[in-house]
């Protein structure tokens, strides 16, 4: 029962997400792109980890699979932590309710837990609405309690409601986010750059899954080859039998 309800946790985001019919822009991430990994690191040591936590990761086990440098792995760490230690946040759980409405969640499994093109979708879908106290919302978690941290490298945008005319002649309204900058360059770097936030992500949610995707294409090739063994020993045993 305990597991059932495990799976339907993971699944319920996803699921009310599909329901709202809002679409998914596919993030396109690579976890074995490991220079991705790195500058996805950096950005969220910069603008994540004031207020989030990855409380089951460690510095030590980051830089290690990241390969980093001490300089490197020295450049994601306060004056006060250890490579030991693991990625935890300074500030309490009172204040984030305090300062936000709701403690900002761990992120240790967001990535296993809303997918990775959720993620990417609801970081560039935050838009300016002096009605919220932080003055934006976002189209993909309407009301959430976050800022837009991000803001600096995106710049502001704008929810906008059209009406189109479909292929049938029927008129819908739909809604679109409009960018206050016009500044094309700007927009595909700050999608680069929440691509390799959200690789880092989805490396977070599952360590060893780079490494298992590199084992798997030899234990692949390794059952070829044992197959084309186990064929040829069957028709040695059925050439005496026969």
């Amino acid at each position: 029962m305990k597991k059932l309800i495990t799976i339907f946790a993971f699944l319920l985001p996803t699921m009310v997400f599909a329901s709202s019919g809002i679409h998914l822009e596919s993030a396109h991430n690579d976890i074995m792109d490991n220079d991705s990994l790195k500058r996805g690191a950096n950005l969220f040591i910069d603008y994540c980890s004031g207020c989030h936590s990855t409380k089951y990761s460690r510095f030590q086990r980051v830089a290690d699979d990241l390969k980093l440098t001490d300089d490197e792995l020295a450049g994601l760490m306060f004056t006060t932590e250890k490579p030991g230690n693991t990625m935890g946040v300074a500030m309490t759980s009172e204040d984030g309710e305090a300062w936000f409405g709701v403690t900002p969640p761990d992120l240790s499994v967001i990535s296993r837990a809303r997918g990775v093109d959720w993620l990417y979708t609801y970081l560039i879908s935050f838009y300016k609405d002096p009605k919220r106290p932080l003055g934006v919302n976002n189209l993909v978690f309407k009301d959430v309690g976050m800022p837009h941290v991000l803001w600096d490298r995106q710049g502001f945008q704008e929810l906008v409601h059209e009406t189109e005319t479909d292929a049938s002649g029927h008129e819908h309204e739909v809604v679109k986010l409009v960018s206050a900058e016009k500044d094309e360059a700007k927009s595909e770097k700050f999608k680069e750059d929440v691509r390799d936030l959200v690789n880092f992500l989805d490396y977070i949610g599952e360590p060893a899954k780079a490494y298992r995707y590199s084992l798997g294409w030899k234990v692949i090739a390794f059952l070829f080859i044992f197959l084309i063994f186990a064929i040829l020993l069957k028709k040695e045993y059925w050439r005496d039998i026969h």
